[in-house]
């Protein structure tokens, strides 16, 4: 063992370069797992404004996974929530992978695409959002300094490039 008692790793897919500088005595590394709905109609994509630690920016309808929850369940659920729409899931968009160095954070982001409800009459939206709005593609691109992540449009770039995954890919054993 190197001194300090850390641990490095050889990275399989990088030549002579090392992974995971790890000490015996820390917590294995978790990335946060979320959710996300992709939803279009008529040609605009459903963002939710939301308060952030960075100002007001704009996202997808999008949460993190709660324990002994489905994915499916937890993206309807966030979008619920966030919107006042009830979203039902049709098919997986795509899974990405997006290390946010604003808070230090490594999120791993099921994206779906789906079908959405109108809004609940008198149901609030959940703190910290401002409003649901829909927006074209290059509404969106426009903004992209107002974006919660990179995810927001390389999600719509692969939506309206036609990506699609059946949801039975997924599999939730309990």
């Amino acid at each position: 063992m190197p001194r300090g008692g850390v641990n490095t790793l050889p990275c399989p897919l990088c030549r002579g370069s090392t992974i995971g500088a790890v000490s015996q005595d820390s917590l294995i590394w978790k990335p946060s797992v979320t959710v996300a709905a992709i939803v279009e109609r008529d040609g605009r994509f459903l963002l939710v404004e939301e308060h952030t630690n960075r100002g007001q920016l704009f996202n997808q309808p999008a949460g993190h996974l709660d324990p002994g929850e489905s994915l499916t369940h937890a993206v309807a659920r966030e979008t619920l929530e966030e919107t006042a729409c009830a979203f039902e899931p049709t098919g997986l968009l795509g899974v990405y992978q997006y290390p946010s160095r604003a808070d230090d954070v490594t999120y791993i982001r099921f994206a779906f695409t789906g079908t959405i409800s109108g809004p609940e009459a008198g149901r609030p939206l959940d703190t910290g959002i401002i409003r649901a709005v829909w927006l074209t593609p290059q509404e969106i691109r426009r903004d992209a300094a107002r974006h919660r992540s990179p995810l927001v449009m390389r999600c719509i770039d692969d939506y309206l490039a036609g990506r699609r995954f059946p949801l039975d890919v997924l599999c939730n054993h309990s």
